[in-house]
This record gives C-alpha cells, structure tokens and sequence, in this order.
C-alpha cells in the first residue's frame, strides 16, 4: 500500500534523500498544509530531532549589530545545528532564513547542513512545474529555484517522493520597487 498520509510520505522520503549527494528532503506546502503536525508525528515515532529554526537563529542573533547578522547568521545556525544530536535532523519555521537583511540562500545552507546527516525542512512555499517558490514575485522576501537538487514530498499530493538530480540554478530574487 503506497504511502498516503504526510507523515508517511516524509518517511518514505528520508531513505531518498539519505542516498542523495544533497541529503535535504523539503516539505513543501503553505501555511495549515499540515507540516508542523506531521513533523511532530515524526519526531514522536522516530525520536528524531524537531528544531525551530527561526526561534533558535533569532535567540543567537539577538545579541548582533544590524551589520554583524548578515556576517554571523550562517554560521550561528550551523552551530547550533551541529549541537543537535542525531542521523536526522527535522527543522521547522524556516522564514527566518529568508529576510533580506541576513542576506541567506535559503538552500544553499540548508544543503550546506545537510552535508554531515540527513536534513528534513519545511519549505513554508510551493513546487509547481520544477520551480521552488517561496513567497510571491515581487515580494522583497520570494526567492525561486529552477530544479533544486533536493528530494522533495509536497503536503497535499499523493505522490511519495520526488527526487531532483539537475544542478541547482542560482535563485531569482524579487527585486524592490524604486
């Protein structure tokens, strides 16, 4: 019987995306696409790690300059990450990671961190048409990546698992109105 509930597909994916150069499963879906819900199930019967990154990044940058946080944000959260024990990690609330002021690429260091262990992230956003969204164009936050080299289950689709092998292509940033 093929996976049907969230937390089965996430479940499904893990294996995937543990055999991947890029070992980051997103869970991609918008807000109330049961994310949180089906991570904590997971968390529950695995055991595995739930981190909130955007509560866990912003205690560490609190103590910053507006200059030091675009300098320190990467390497605050990899730190904190790295104290996190476990094969796999799942990581939440990720919005953090894409304000304009701490200057990120979201997947970039989402795959950066998955280098050591298998990484599952909720990807508060949509998957259509081998494009990666988060937030719409023309909103100073959205960023779109064209075939991301991640493994990816979408809430709310019945398909498991997609695994996305083409090279990453640098994301498009919305650019602010003048």
């Amino acid at each position: 019987m093929p996976a049907t509930s969230l937390h089965e597909r996430i479940l499904a994916g893990v294996p995937v995306a543990a055999g991947a150069y890029h070992r980051l499963l997103l869970v991609v879906g918008g807000p109330g696409s049961g994310k949180t819900t089906a991570f904590r199930a997971v968390e529950e019967t695995q055991g595995w790690p739930y981190v909130n990154v955007s509560l866990e990044l912003s205690k560490r940058l609190l103590d910053l300059t507006q200059k030091q946080r675009p300098v320190k944000a990467a390497g605050l959260l990899d730190g904190a990450l790295r104290a996190v024990p476990g094969a796999v990690l799942l990581l939440d609330n990720i919005e953090l990671l894409f304000q304009p002021d701490l200057a990120l690429d979201p997947i970039r260091l989402l795959q950066r961190i998955a280098r050591g262990r298998t990484v599952v992230a909720a990807w508060p956003g949509s998957y259509e048409g081998n494009q990666l969204r988060y937030a719409e164009p023309g909103h100073p936050e959205a960023k779109t990546y064209s075939k991301p080299e991640v493994t990816i289950v979408v809430a709310g689709e019945a398909e498991p698992v997609r695994d996305i092998a083409a090279a990453q292509t640098p994301p498009t940033t919305a650019q602010e109105p003048q």
